[in-house]
């Protein structure tokens, strides 16, 4: 790595959860989901990891671990709104680099999130910066939870859809990579951070239900970068649970 970047990361953890109410403390081999996202966010080059909650048993636990918390507001939309708070009520410079993790992703490789870090970094024009991955698989291409992006040639993202993007009009040829998936991981600058979250949603993101169409609306430059490694899947539901502890059993 070129660039040692210097950045914090949050992790936004809410209780409830529609398809898995309470999934940020079930047991996954004997520990909480939210702490084995913290290890891995802790293997990085962050320089300081927050998670960021408004539930007392999220942050009971956390804190009975050695890490550190801030409580935000339990009126926040999105993860994005609670890490703005957390920057606020941290003080951050405007310049102060944010790396978002998600708080169900407890297989999240330290080196993609050193990735987004590098990549901001490096690039001081670019607002946000995220990953990610090629498509294979036709049904992957056409499910509408497989979000999609295209990019320029210099990788600054254009579109992002839950439709299959760009359509091959005249078919696709066996073999080629079918489309790319955006993999929920952020990169900001605070000063980003702070004026997204002070833009109402706008039309495109209201009708895909894709908060980043929020920046790109606003002029906002997003630059998208290959995923170094692979990211296993995250926990949404119960199916993915029962697999994420497949998977570290396997590994132990």
């Amino acid at each position: 790595m070129s660039v040692t970047p210097n950045f914090i990361a949050v992790i936004p953890a809410r209780f409830q959860s529609t398809r898995l109410p309470g999934k940020m403390l079930l047991d996954l081999a004997g520990q909480p989901m939210i702490l084995h996202v913290v290890t891995r966010v802790q293997q990085s080059l962050a320089s300081a990891v927050y998670v960021a909650t408004d539930d007392d048993r999220i942050r009971l636990v956390c804190e009975q671990a050695g890490v550190r918390v801030c409580m935000t507001s339990p009126d926040h939309h999105s993860g994005t709104d609670r890490i703005a708070e957390v920057a606020r009520q941290l003080g951050l410079a405007s310049d102060t680099i944010i790396v978002n993790v998600q708080g169900d992703e407890p297989l999240i490789p330290p080196a993609v999130i050193n990735q987004v870090a590098v990549n901001m970094a490096t690039r001081p024009q670019t607002g946000i910066c995220t990953l990610y991955s090629d498509i294979h698989d036709e049904d992957e291409f056409r499910n509408p939870n497989a979000v999609k992006l295209v990019t320029d040639t210099a990788n600054n993202v254009l579109y992002f859809s839950r439709a299959p993007i760009p359509w091959p009009r005249d078919g696709h040829t066996a073999g080629t990579v079918w489309g790319k998936r955006h993999l929920g991981l952020y990169a900001y600058r605070v000063r980003i951070l702070q004026d997204f979250v002070g833009w109402p949603p706008g039309p495109l993101e209201q009708l895909e239900k894709l908060e980043q169409l929020r920046a790109l609306s606003h002029g906002v430059s997003i630059h998208a970068e290959h995923c170094c490694e692979t990211i296993p899947p995250g926990v949404d539901t119960a199916e993915d649970l029962a697999l994420v502890r497949q998977l570290l059993a396997s590994r132990n």
